[in-house]
């Protein structure tokens, strides 16, 4: 068990499955990311522009490190077709180090 990494984990939503696809392939084959998770449908309720919305969306769960964060962000921005696109991460404070260490060596 490792209790020291730069890995997070980073939360974007997306309209559809097939643009979650489209973004997670760009970022695996430029070594942004270790892996992505995607979870279909999601309910997601929220405000935007005055009024409160409810959409079905896809959830990305995407593993990586702290150091690529920024390249990341800006790579979702050009694919997503959001105007503000939920973009977040998250420590992972405790990992197995094997798990760790891979996702290291993907995104180096």
């Amino acid at each position: 068990m490792s209790e020291t990494s730069d890995a997070i984990v980073v939360y974007v939503t997306t309209p559809a499955p097939e643009v979650a696809r489209q973004i997670a392939g760009e970022l695996l084959d430029k070594k942004l990311i270790a892996c992505a998770n995607l979870v279909s449908p999601v309910q997601s309720l929220y405000s935007w522009q005055g009024a409160v919305q409810n959409e079905s969306e896809t959830l990305m769960i995407i593993k990586t490190r702290r150091s690529q964060f920024d390249a990341l962000c800006r790579a979702v921005q050009a694919l997503h077709p959001y105007q503000v696109p939920e973009i977040i991460a998250i420590p992972i404070i405790l990992g197995s180090t094997s798990y760790l260490d891979w996702i290291q060596d993907v995104t180096s």
